[in-house]
């Protein structure tokens, strides 16, 4: 079947892109995996030793950069309704987060560890149709901050994509409310005419 003008068009994009070649050259699964590199080296979330849990993980480049800068001390826990290729350094669980026998996996996996930063790069499948999209959107995000409040310890770091509209003002400020200090980011890698941001939420109460 033919493409459209607009597949076409987003296919040569993509090839084209900066991030996605040098992702292929640096062995990254995604260009997804230099945002949460620049979001961590203005932010300084994820260090050596610690605890991270990776929402809406696959195909797992932001999970690699995790395993990366937590080191072998570290633990990376990686969760997704899709499946992921394994990964050194990362604990895969396929399933529903939100769903109480994934939930309680995520739990068991953990053994008690303390969580250090939640961080989600989740999306939905987007039509093109913003009043269908956001809502959408906005359910993923509200479901990642109900997670980081289940698992992070005080002091804790939230990470996560958020997208501008209907919803978004009202979730920055319930985020507020548990986190010291709140910021919103855009990263180089992130396409500019994308509505998404990414919420960096520091100190969880």
């Amino acid at each position: 079947m033919a493409r459209s003008k607009s597949s076409n068009g987003w296919l040569q994009e993509h090839f084209k892109d900066q991030y996605v070649k040098a992702s292929q050259e640096d062995g990254y699964r995604s260009r997804a995996s230099y945002k949460l590199i620049e979001l961590n080296d203005k932010d300084r979330l994820i260090k050596p030793a610690m605890t991270v849990i990776d929402l809406g993980a696959a195909p797992g480049g932001w999970s690699q950069v995790a395993a990366d800068l937590v080191g072998h001390k570290g633990f990376v826990l990686a969760s997704d309704i899709l499946p992921m290729n394994s990964l050194a350094g990362v604990e895969f669980i396929e399933g529903d987060f939100t769903e109480a026998d994934v939930f309680d996996r995520l739990l068991l996996a953990l053994n008690d560890r303390p969580v250090d930063v939640v961080i989600s790069d989740m999306a939905p499948n987007m039509s093109g149709i913003a009043d269908v999209d956001q809502p959408k959107a906005m359910y993923l995000v509200e479901l990642a901050l109900d997670m980081a409040r289940n698992v992070l310890k005080p002091g804790g770091s939230f990470i996560c994509k958020v997208f501008q509209g209907e919803g978004f003002d009202d979730w920055m400020h319930d985020v507020r409310t548990s986190f010291s200090k709140v910021s919103t980011r855009k990263p180089n890698a992130s396409r500019a005419r994308s509505r998404e941001v990414y919420l960096v939420a520091k100190g969880f109460k």
